[in-house]
Parts: structure tokens; C-alpha cells; sequence
């Protein structure tokens, strides 16, 4: 009973914003880790779970049934529902995937905007554990629970400081690569005919043109990176 209100405690109890400096700094590095190349090719796993686990929601909230989801080394998932192939649920499904971290990342945002740097951090954890019930192989379940142990032991080990800027890098990260996923989606497409990406495939269902969807996904995701720099007033430093 003590562990579980200290760990309330830790959620609820708002942290002081980060100076402008340490904030810039940390928003810079997440960028810099969307933009070089090594440093993207492992972290985009993190993307990639969100990205599943959007499709697995909605997929659910559309009267949809789970069959589970498949996280591969090469950053690329599989989510697996059953239901009509065609009409709203499945549509909703395909749209998930792409705008699912940016939407995650404008939550994050709201969440630091009140001091939740801890609420934020227990929030993905939870998230991550209703998510790794549903992973179906090997490497999505290292995946997902080395993700989980390193959220964890921030939040539980870290100082304030530490867990501060681990919060706001953590959600840069998910609004800068939620614009990378999408732009590398449009440049695959168009080396690729006979794509079966999710804009593809909403392209099949729709008869609208997947380059449509590409934009959708990326205006989704533009709106969100602007809504959270509104929140957590970078737009006004």
C-alpha cells in the first residue's frame, strides 16, 4: 500500500517547468536523434510501437476484433484484427497507425503543460503494459519491455531534473518522428507501385488517392507539433 501511494504521489505532485535553455536543448537533441540516421534507425522502434498500438485501439473501438501485433527488427509491424474488410472500422483502423504518436505526443505535451512530468511517464507505462498483451513474437516483447524497464527506472530512479527533460525528449521525439515516419512513407510509395501501406490500403478501400492520405497524416501530425509548442509556450520563448 505504501509503494502505490508513493507512487501517486509521484504523479500528482507537478514538477517546475524546465529553463528555457535546458528545454531548447532537449527539444534540439530530440531532433537530432530524428535526423541522424543511426541514432533513428534504433529509436524508431519506439515510433513503431505507437504506431501498432494506435492501429490495435482503434481497431478495438471500432467494434473491431484483436488478433494481436507483431513488432520486427527492421521497424516495420503488423497488427491483426478480424472483422468486414471494407466500411468505417477498417478505414478508422488504416488511419491510426501514421497520426498515432503526434497524438500521443500533443496528450504528453498537455500533460507536461500542467507539471505531470512523473503522471506522464507512469501513463506510458501503463500504456506499454496493456500493449504487451497483445504482442505476438519474440522481439516485439524485448521491444516493448526494454522500452518499459527504461520508462520505468526513470520514473522511479531519476531526480526531478532527470526525469523533466527525459519527459519533454520523450515527446519531442514522438512529434518529430511521427513527420519522419510519413515523409519516408510518401518516398517509399514512390519507388514502390503495388505499395500495401496503411495509405495504400485506404486508397483501395476509398478509391482516393493515397498520396491524399499521406497529406492527411502529415496534416495531422503538423497540427499537433503546433498545438504542443503552443502548450508548453514555445512559441512564446
Amino acid at each position: 500500500m505504501d509503494v502505490l501511494l508513493d507512487i501517486w504521489q509521484r504523479m500528482t505532485t507537478p514538477h517546475a517547468a524546465l529553463a528555457p535553455l535546458t528545454a531548447w536543448l532537449t527539444v534540439a537533441a530530440a531532433g537530432a536523434i530524428v535526423l541522424f540516421t543511426p541514432a533513428w534507425r534504433l529509436a524508431r522502434h519506439a515510433i513503431t510501437i505507437v504506431h501498432e498500438g494506435g492501429h490495435g485501439v482503434i481497431a478495438v473501438l471500432s467494434g473491431r476484433r484483436l488478433g494481436g501485433i507483431r513488432l520486427h527488427s527492421d521497424t516495420s509491424g503488423l497488427t491483426v484484427s478480424s472483422g468486414r474488410p471494407s466500411g468505417p472500422g477498417m478505414i478508422l483502423t488504416l488511419l491510426a497507425g501514421y497520426p498515432a504518436a503526434a497524438l500521443l505526443g500533443l496528450g504528453a505535451a498537455w500533460l507536461l503543460s500542467l507539471g505531470y512530468d512523473v503522471g506522464l511517464l507512469w501513463a506510458l507505462l501503463a500504456l506499454l503494459a496493456l500493449l504487451l498483451v497483445q504482442i505476438r513474437n519474440w522481439f516485439g516483447l524485448w521491444s516493448v519491455a526494454v522500452t518499459g524497464a527504461v520508462v520505468f527506472g526513470v520514473s522511479w530512479f531519476g531526480s526531478p531534473l532527470v526525469q523533466g527533460v527525459f519527459a519533454l525528449l520523450v515527446t519531442a521525439f514522438l512529434l518529430f518522428g511521427a513527420l519522419r515516419t510519413s515523409l519516408e512513407l510518401q518516398r517509399s510509395r514512390s519507388r514502390r507501385a503495388g505499395s500495401s501501406s496503411d495509405a495504400d490500403q485506404l486508397a483501395r478501400l476509398t478509391h482516393v488517392p493515397g498520396i491524399f492520405w499521406v497529406a492527411v497524416f502529415l496534416g495531422v501530425q503538423l497540427l499537433c507539433l503546433a498545438l504542443s509548442a503552443r502548450l508548453l509556450a514555445f512559441d512564446q520563448i
